[in-house]
């Protein structure tokens, strides 16, 4: 099963830097591809239990993802699970150290596994988790970006 690890610095507490991790707008504004919440909780900060339907193209087909919060720790970890979607499992984890002068460290762990046996596993190899993570890099930078602002982003 594909899994990889990210971890960014922002100079923003804690508090900032976990609701906006867990917020449905700030995730629809940072997808360099159109995507949006069409089902379940559609905008505002996820909690416990909260689920939520991404629809977005990808690899030029449309997609829809329905994920749920399963575990959380506010404001150091929560877990995001996928309830229905094209992945054969994908779990994403979420934990935040608060570290000197205000700053956090998000930390992520991102498993997944394709569906297709042996074709999956290829597709995980040669594209899907490049892809993936450079999807996760580039909203980790918006997160960033908005984190640090002097309004404190969107919430």
């Amino acid at each position: 099963m594909p899994t990889f690890t990210l971890e960014t610095r922002i100079d923003a507490p804690i508090d900032r830097c976990f609701d906006l991790a867990r917020s449905v707008d700030l995730h629809t504004h940072s997808s360099h591809v159109p995507e949006r919440a069409a089902a379940g909780k559609t905008s505002g900060l996820l909690d416990l239990g909260d689920e939520v339907t991404w629809e977005a193209r990808h690899f030029w087909r449309q997609q829809r993802l329905t994920s749920r919060i399963d575990a959380m720790e506010r404001p150091k970890s929560f877990t995001v699970v996928m309830v229905k979607g094209a992945f054969a499992s994908h779990t994403h984890l979420f934990t935040f150290t608060a570290v000197a002068d205000r700053a956090t460290v998000m930390h992520e762990v991102f498993q997944f596994e394709s569906p297709l046996g042996i074709l999956g596993r290829i597709a995980d190899a040669l594209v899907l988790t490049r892809y993936l993570k450079r999807f996760m890099v580039t909203r980790n930078a918006f997160l960033k970006q908005q984190a640090e602002s002097a309004d404190g982003g969107i919430p």
